[in-house]
C-alpha cells in the first residue's frame, strides 16, 4: 500500500501541472479565435467571463485524458531516471504492479470524466449556445467588420465604414441588395440602426439620409435613382436564429447524455420503420395497382402498356423518396450514435493512455516535461486523428459508430500492451540524447544531469 501511494503521489503534481498548461493553451487558443467577435463589440464582461466559463467544458474533456497521459510519462520517466524502478525490480516488484495503482486512479478518472460528459457537458455546451445567439441577436454588428463587406446575411452584401460599440448604430453604409435576381439595387446612407424584430425572423435596418441605385440586368440603359431621408430594409434572419424540428426540441447532438440521445435514437428508429413501411406498401400498391389483363385488340394493348410504364414510374418516385428519406433517417442515428460512443470513448483513453505512458517512461528514463510533452503530443496526434477519421466515416455510414469511435483506444491499447510486455521483460529502452534537439529550448529539463548512455538490448 505504501509503494502504491508513493507512485500515486508521483502523478498528483505531473497531473496537475499538464492539466493545467493545457488548459491555457486552450483557452489561449480560444480566446484568439473569438477575440475578433467579442473585444470592443461593447459586451460587458460579465457576459464574455460567462461565455468563458461555458467553453471550459469542452476543454475539460479533451485536456483530462492528455494530461494523464503526461503525468504517467513524467512519473514514471522520473521514478525510472532516478533508479527508483530498478530498486523495486530488484525487490521482487514488477512493473505489472508499479502499474496497479494508476491503471485503477487512471479508471477513477475515467469515472468522472464519463459522468461529466452526461451531466455537465451538454448543459453548458447548450448554455454557451444560447448566449452565443442572444449576442447575435442584441448585438448584430457583432457580424460586421468596419471596411469589409459582410455575406452573412443571405442575398445582401453589407458594407459599413463605422460602427459605434456601445450601441448598433452603423455609419457610411453600402448595400448591394441581390433578392430580385432581374435587378441590381445599391442602397447607401450616412448612418442607420440595426436591430432584430420582435419574433426574431427578420433583421431590420432604419437607414437615414440616403440614396437607393437601380438597374435592370437585361436593360443595361435603364437606371433610377431614389433619394431618401428614411429607409427601412427587412432581411431574413433565419441564419442567426436556431430552429429545428427533432424529438429533442433544440438541442443539437453534443447538447445531449447519452441516455436522451438512445431515447432520441429510438425515437428515430420508429419513424425510420414507418418510413420503411410506407416504402413496402406504396411501392407495391404502384406497381400492382394496374391488373387488367391485356386483350387481342392494339388499342387496349397500347393503354395497359401506358398505364403499366406510369406505374413504374410513380414506383421508381416512390422509392427513390422512401430511400432517401430512410438514408437520411440512418444518418441521423449514426450521428447520434457516434455522440454516445465518444462519451464513453475518451473516458476509457484515461486507462488507455496509462497503459502506454507508463512503459515508454521507463523506457525513456526522462522526467522533465518537455520529453513528455513530445511524446504525449505524438500519441495524442494519433489519437485524435483515429478519433476524428472515425467520427467523419462513422457519420458517412461508412464505418460502424462502434469501431469509428472504439478504434483509436483499441490502437492505442494494442500499443500499450505490447511496449508494456517489452518493458516488463527489459528487451528495450529508449535513448533520447540524438532527440533533444527537435525539442524547443523552453521545454527542455533546466539542471538536467547528463544523458546516461543506455545500449540497445
Amino acid at each position: 500500500m505504501i509503494l502504491y501511494k508513493y507512485i500515486l503521489k508521483n502523478h498528483f503534481a505531473p497531473f496537475l501541472f499538464a492539466a493545467a498548461t493545457l488548459m491555457f493553451i486552450f483557452l489561449l487558443q480560444f480566446m484568439m479565435k473569438f477575440a475578433d467577435k467579442l473585444v470592443g463589440k461593447g459586451l460587458d464582461t460579465f457576459v464574455v467571463i460567462q461565455l468563458i466559463v461555458y467553453n471550459l467544458a469542452w476543454m475539460v474533456v479533451l485536456v483530462v485524458p492528455m494530461a494523464v497521459l503526461v503525468s504517467s510519462l513524467m512519473a514514471f520517466g522520473a521514478m525510472s531516471q532516478n533508479n527508483e524502478v530498478t530498486i523495486m525490480k530488484s525487490s521482487g516488484v514488477s512493473l505489472y504492479r508499479m502499474m496497479v495503482a494508476p491503471l485503477a486512479a487512471g479508471a477513477v478518472v475515467g469515472y468522472l470524466l464519463l459522468l461529466f460528459n452526461n451531466d455537465v457537458l451538454p448543459d453548458a455546451n447548450h448554455q454557451a449556445k444560447n448566449l452565443m445567439q442572444d449576442i447575435s441577436r442584441k448585438k448584430p454588428t457583432l457580424s460586421l467588420e468596419p471596411g469589409v463587406f459582410s455575406q452573412e446575411v443571405s442575398n445582401y452584401a453589407i458594407l459599413v465604414r463605422g460602427i459605434e460599440k456601445s450601441s448598433n448604430k452603423i455609419t457610411d453604409v453600402t448595400i448591394y441588395d441581390y433578392t430580385n435576381p432581374n435587378k441590381v439595387n445599391v442602397v447607401t446612407a450616412k448612418e442607420g440602426n440595426i436591430f432584430f424584430s420582435g419574433d426574431q425572423t427578420k433583421l431590420i435596418m432604419d437607414l437615414r439620409e440616403g440614396e437607393i441605385h437601380e438597374t435592370n440586368a437585361g436593360q443595361t440603359k435603364l437606371y433610377r435613382k431614389l433619394v431618401f431621408n428614411k429607409h427601412r430594409i427587412a432581411m431574413n434572419a433565419d441564419q442567426f436564429s436556431f430552429q429545428q424540428s427533432s424529438p429533442i426540441g433544440n438541442r443539437g447532438d453534443r447538447e445531449l447524455s447519452s441516455k436522451d440521445m438512445r431515447a432520441v435514437v429510438d425515437s428515430l428508429s420508429q419513424i425510420k420503420k414507418g418510413y420503411i413501411d410506407i416504402y413496402t406498401k406504396e411501392t407495391s400498391k404502384s406497381i400492382y395497382k394496374e391488373n387488367t389483363p391485356f386483350r387481342k385488340n392494339f388499342p387496349q394493348q397500347s393503354i395497359n402498356y401506358i398505364r403499366v410504364i406510369e406505374n413504374i414510374r410513380n414506383a421508381k418516385n416512390i422509392t427513390l423518396s422512401n430511400v432517401n428519406r430512410i438514408q437520411y433517417m440512418q444518418g441521423e442515428i449514426d450521428k447520434y450514435k457516434v455522440e454516445i460512443h465518444k462519451k464513453y470513448a475518451l473516458p476509457a483513453a484515461c486507462i488507455i493512455f496509462v497503459l502506454i505512458g507508463a512503459p515508454l517512461g521507463v523506457m525513456v528514463r526522462k522526467g522533465g516535461f518537455g520529453v513528455a510533452a513530445g511524446i504525449s503530443l505524438f500519441f495524442f496526434l494519433i489519437y485524435w486523428a483515429f478519433l476524428i477519421g472515425g467520427e467523419k466515416l462513422a457519420d458517412r455510414n461508412l464505418l460502424s459508430p462502434f469501431l469509428g469511435m472504439w478504434a483509436a483506444n483499441f490502437i492505442i491499447g494494442i500499443i500499450g500492451v505490447f511496449l508494456m510486455i517489452r518493458s516488463a521483460k527489459e528487451i528495450v529502452n529508449i535513448n533520447i540524447s540524438n532527440w533533444k534537439r527537435f525539442i524547443p529550448k523552453a521545454l527542455r529539463d533546466i539542471n538536467e544531469p547528463p544523458d546516461e548512455q543506455v545500449e540497445e538490448q
